[in-house]
């Protein structure tokens, strides 16, 4: 049978309903909420002023024989309603000024504190999983990180308002067959313009196939970060593995992402795609050649102690710091499946130190060092360093 799109329209009451009863669920790809006050307040009146507002795209999804609808676009509108319903916004400012009250006051009883929900990442789930109403959510909400808003609503208005959606229904329980059919579904969702910032969309795809989530993103490279100016951000670890992935398989660097100077949130998609998605890239080494039996773990659990073994540094200041010290250290032992000799790491280190400070002496590097020649540079450096100190 073929697969199939409805169509329709549901009040914002039934929307609700649907919400709060958790007949269609947020995927763990989608994150946080993003939208600030005034963007909530510009859907409310869209609403009010029966204006167009983009629909709602469901998917069914067959997992273990239990279908569930799952919410593909659209989180941001519909976390607007719901908060609209309630009354309430997620503030960071008055989330973070709490949290410094708390941690002041040097107060033993932290029961307060353990309540509040982590505005900084924060989606409508923190809301649903207090209760399935809005008099049990409301009972819930520990003070200090939501501002309670009037934004106008009352039932009446819920009945009136209409919001649109589509309904995919893949005709295949093959959870394979399915994630194959909504790869399909997120190129034409970015395709139309409607993209997530970058890490979202990513993260969105990760979903494709069962286990990759931890293979693209692990855990244990959320505490390595790099300050630019005043935003500190997470290294982005796909962004080592897409580049390393193509070196291995054309057994250099000068290739490296050619043709994708300015699309390289492009590169990283394509990347994903060949891993976890409709069909490998010619551009990229196989991730079943790189690991033949599938199984990524004890390489990765292998990088995160030779890191701690090794004292490499964990806050950069700059790109080409982090790029030396970890384009050489992932090669070796994710794409090589090797070790480090840690009794000779004090040469290493200086070794790694003394190519930064050789980079860092070229003008043109410090001032554009994402331009390609410069990228490709500090992986060649990298990895040849790291190759001089292989335990055996």
């Amino acid at each position: 049978m073929d697969n199939r799109v409805y169509y329709g329209q549901y009040s914002l009451k039934h929307w609700l309903d649907l919400i709060l009863k958790q007949n269609i669920i947020l995927p763990e790809y989608q994150r946080f909420f993003v939208w600030d006050e005034e963007k909530v307040r510009t859907l409310i009146t869209a609403f009010k002023n029966k204006q167009f507002v983009p629909p709602i795209t469901i998917g069914a999804f067959n997992i273990g024989g239990v279908t569930q609808n799952l919410i593909l676009d659209g989180q941001q509108r519909l976390t607007t309603v719901l908060l609209g319903y309630l009354g309430l916004f997620p503030d960071k400012d008055l989330f973070k000024g709490t949290v410094e009250r708390l941690a002041n006051e040097n107060d033993d009883d932290i029961d307060g504190e353990e309540q509040l929900d982590d505005i900084l990442q924060w989606n409508f789930k923190k809301l649903t999983e207090k209760g399935h109403n809005k008099a049990s959510i409301l009972g819930q909400i520990a003070p200090g990180n939501y501002k309670v808003i009037d934004f106008a609503i009352d039932e009446s208005f819920l009945k009136k308002a209409f919001l649109g959606f589509s309904y995919l229904v893949p005709q295949n329980a093959d959870q394979q067959v399915q994630q194959k059919y909504y790869s399909s579904v997120f190129r034409s969702i970015n395709i139309a313009g409607q993209r997530l910032f970058p890490q979202e969309s990513r993260a969105s795809l990760y979903f494709l196939k069962d286990g990759l989530r931890e293979f693209f993103d692990p855990a244990f490279i959320k505490r390595i970060t790099i300050k630019n100016y005043s935003t500190v951000s997470t290294v982005d670890f796909l962004r080592f593995l897409a580049l390393l992935s193509q070196y291995v398989k054309d057994e250099n660097a000068n290739h490296v992402a050619a043709g994708f100077k300015s699309a390289m949130e492009d590169y990283y998609e394509e990347y994903i795609y060949s891993v976890a998605g409709e069909e490998p890239s010619t551009k990229f080494k196989q991730f079943t050649e790189v690991f033949p039996d599938g199984n990524f773990e004890p390489r990765f659990e292998r990088l995160e102690q030779t890191i701690t073994e090794l004292s490499i540094p964990i806050q950069y200041t700059s790109i080409i710091e982090m790029d030396t010290y970890l384009f050489g250290l992932i090669y070796v032992i994710i794409f090589e499946d090797k070790a480090i000799d840690i009794a000779k790491k004090e040469d290493l280190i200086a070794d790694i130190d003394a190519k930064i400070t050789e980079f860092k002496s070229v003008d043109a590097h410090k001032k554009a060092p994402s331009a390609l020649k410069y990228l490709r540079a500090r992986i060649t450096s990298s990895i040849e360093i790291y190759n001089h100190y292989i335990d055996g």
